[in-house]
């Protein structure tokens, strides 16, 4: 696990110069700004007595000019004065207690103290026509950096740099199983995963010539993400349940270089553009199996990729006349893939094959090759025969051709042929696939009747995927029992077919001043026919993969409606629903002697009520309340209660308030609650699901603008959160306490 002390480490020292140097040349160019140096003044006239003209004196009144009242964003800002550039310094931190690695996945941030320069921004014109442009921010401890610059010269070009580093946070742990009160920790802190971003970008942008531009970029992902796949465990006699905590150990590296030129030639722009795109993936997913048992076992699923992309791009559009417009797009994309990896056990994660007794089925020294060719085409229409009425239909095209090559030793401990001093059994696979797909959409928009929008889209996508398969496992001892699992060959060949709709259609109705009505639902199906022209395996017998189904739909149906009211000038209304329904049917192979079955169904109700009201110039008040019901059956959760209906049930409230107690104080409160009771504990006959989570907080900001210039602010806030599918093992509590001064200039 890396530490988060990056002040140990030394890798913020360059972040942490070029923003200081940013700083010295803003705090030089600001102070020669407020601080001109004297004038020398040569050859101006004396004033003296006897020139000096008289002073004019009346007895009029003097008049006051009183000043125009400030707008309510005036107010909040703190006067009229508005700043383009700004420092802003912040330091803060949670105080908790409970789960540690829950509060850093549900705030994304570490647990402790946190802080540095949370934005900065500043603006100048180096001569002419040319400006700069930097903006950034450093937060020690939670690995939150970017440094920008640009300089754009009008009628030439511009320049960009820039990096950017953040991290992200995720709960690690297992699962919990409530009849012996056992948990299955990751670790005490969560795992966390660095992502970075370096780009160079810069344009020619001449008037008459055609537009250049060039971009290079590296992007990289490395540290610990959890994996939703968990490991067996054995928290009882007899049960073995998949409740062990499973990681991603990630590394990976990509830089892409991008040429892209454009040009207007009297009704038609047309670009052209060049990719190329190179990358590594070195990435392990890591299971603990049956921990703390003597069949403890570390599986260590090693994938690693090497890849190469090229893709070449264009696209035009022309206003063949005033309401017609063609637009059109092409590109053909060439990825190569070079592959490597292993599935191991062992006594620890990342070790080298040894044959034992007891692992499963591995392999080791897996090498294989893939190539993938793509060709699009888009084209497009705009048609507006009358002014109210517009007609957009659209036509894609797509093209896939694959093949893929694989070899590698299997392993599968004792009892295993072997193949040379290992107990291992050479195997290979070989595929090839071919995909054909048509999408066709329409989209009409009427606007010709008085305070009415319609609007209606239909969508279809016609498609075929032809797939050839051989190789696979060769057959082993299931776990030392002597039962020969897995064929010698798997053979396959499909000619698939699948078809997708959706229809769509909505209006919007202004029938009074301050009222609006929006209205509209869509139904949608998709079709999959399975044809299978050769398959190894019996779909009768115990092994039915991969040829067992022959068709499956999917059909949904939806509605929504929204009404907006304003009452009055300062009081807003936001009502929602929405209605879902979905089913899918599917059928196996005849063989089976199953028959088509309705094998899902989702009901979804969503409810949502917003109220906005501003009764001061001063004060806005805002809260909002969703409420979800869903629910998904299938025809196992009515037979057996290991497989419980799906529950995904919800509320939310949340509220929001801003005052101005004065010309230069600021006070915002916040409150947020969410509750989710779709917790069964049937840990007793199944691994149980569904969220039993329930989290509430409040926050609080005062600001104070000390000056013009200067601004002070303070945020407290406090969170609770409990969740009863994990025994409390997960539930915090939480402080933050966060600061932050800013100097605008």
């Amino acid at each position: 696990m890396k530490t988060n002390n990056l002040l140990q480490t030394g890798r913020i020292g360059w972040h942490w110069a070029a923003l200081l140097g940013l700083w010295v040349a803003v705090s030089a160019l600001s102070a020669a700004e407020t601080n001109p140096p004297l004038a020398t003044v040569t050859n101006a006239p004396v004033v003296t007595a006897t020139n000096a003209r008289p002073a004019v004196v009346t007895n009029a009144p003097q008049q006051r000019v009183e000043a125009p009242p400030m707008t309510p964003e005036q107010m909040f800002e703190g006067g009229t004065n508005a700043f383009n550039n700004w420092i802003d310094l912040s330091a803060g931190g949670f105080i908790s207690s409970g789960s540690k690695a829950q509060l850093q996945q549900w705030h994304q941030t570490p647990h402790g103290a946190f802080g540095g320069v949370e934005d900065f921004y500043y603006q100048a014109d180096l001569a002419k026509g040319t400006t700069l442009t930097t903006d950034g921010r450093a937060i020690f401890d939670t690995d939150d950096y970017k440094l920008s610059l640009g300089v754009t010269r009008e009628k030439l070009g511009y320049a960009r740099f820039s990096y950017t580093e953040y991290r992200t946070w995720y709960n690690g742990d297992g699962g919990f199983f409530s009849p012996t009160g056992t948990y299955f920790p990751l670790s005490g802190s969560a795992p966390s995963l660095d992502h970075g971003d370096l780009t160079f970008e810069a344009g020619l942008t001449l008037d008459n010539l055609p537009k250049v531009t060039f971009k290079y970029e590296h992007t990289s992902r490395e540290g610990t993400q959890s994996s939703t796949s968990w490991g067996f465990a054995q928290p009882a006699a007899g049960a073995t349940r998949g409740l062990s905590p499973s990681f991603y150990d990630i590394n990976e590296h990509s830089d892409s270089f991008q040429l892209d030129v454009t040009h207007q030639i009297k009704a038609t722009e047309a670009g052209v553009g060049l990719r190329y795109e190179t990358g590594r993936i070195d990435d392990a997913l890591k299971t603990d199996q049956f921990p703390g048992t003597s069949s403890e076992q570390k599986l260590t699923d090693r994938q690693t990729t090497g890849y190469d992309l090229f893709d070449i791009h264009g696209y035009t559009e022309t206003w063949l006349n005033k309401n017609l417009m063609l637009s059109s797009g092409f590109a053909y994309s060439d990825l190569d893939n070079n592959l490597s990896g292993s599935y191991i056990y062992g006594s620890a994660f990342d070790v080298g094959y040894v044959p034992t007794y007891l692992p499963g089925v591995g392999y080791t020294n897996l090498i294989g090759a893939s190539h993938l060719h793509e060709y699009v085409v888009d084209l497009n229409l705009l048609y507006k025969p009358f002014p109210n009425l517009s007609v957009v239909p659209s036509l894609r095209l797509q093209k896939e051709d694959a093949d893929a090559t694989a070899g590698e030793w299997e392993t599968a401990g004792s009892g295993v042929p072997s193949f040379g001093a290992l107990p291992v059994t050479p195997s290979a696979a070989a595929s090839d696939e071919g995909i054909l797909e048509v999408r066709g959409r329409l989209d009409i928009t009427y606007k010709g009747l008085t305070n009415w929008v319609f609007w209606a889209r239909g969508d279809w996508t016609d498609g075929q995927d032809n797939m050839h398969a051989a190789g696979g496992l060769a057959p082993v001892p299931f776990f030392g029992t002597g039962i020969v699992i897995g064929p010698s060959v798997i053979l396959q060949q499909t000619d698939d077919d699948y078809y997708y709709q959706k229809y769509s259609a909505g209006a919007r109705w202004y029938p009074a001043r301050g009222v609006s009505l929006d209205a509209g639902g869509y139904y949608k199906r998709d079709e999959y026919d399975y044809n299978n022209l050769v398959d190894s395996t019996q779909n009768d017998s115990f092994n039915r993969y991969p040829a067992y189904l022959v068709m499956q739909n999917f059909e949904t149906y939806d509605g929504n409606f929204r009404l907006t009211l304003r009452p009055c000038r300062n009081v807003t209304l936001v009502s929602r629903y929405e209605y879902q329904y979905s089913i899918i049917n599917t059928k196996p192979d005849p063989i089976s002697g199953l028959s088509e079955v309705q094998s899902s169904t989702m009901t979804s109700h969503i409810l949502a009520q917003d109220v906005s009201w501003a009764p001061w110039s001063r004060l806005y008040l805002q809260a909002g309340f969703n409420y979800v019901l869903s629910e998904t059956r299938t025809p196992a959760s009515d037979v057996t209660q290991s497989i419980l209906a799906a529950q995904n049930n919800y509320w939310t409230l949340n509220f929001s308030s801003g005052l101005v107690l004065d010309n230069k104080t600021d006070l915002k409160l916040g409150f947020f609650y969410y509750r989710a009771n779709d917790y069964t504990d049937n840990s007793t006959v199944g691994v149980p699901y569904g969220a039993g989570a329930e989290e509430y907080g409040v926050t609080a900001t005062l600001t104070r603008r000390i000056s013009d210039h200067l601004r002070w602010s303070l945020k407290y806030g406090f969170s609770q959160y409990n969740d009863g599918a994990f025994g409390g093992n997960q539930d915090y509590t939480a402080h933050l306490v966060y600061t932050s001064l800013q100097y605008r200039f």
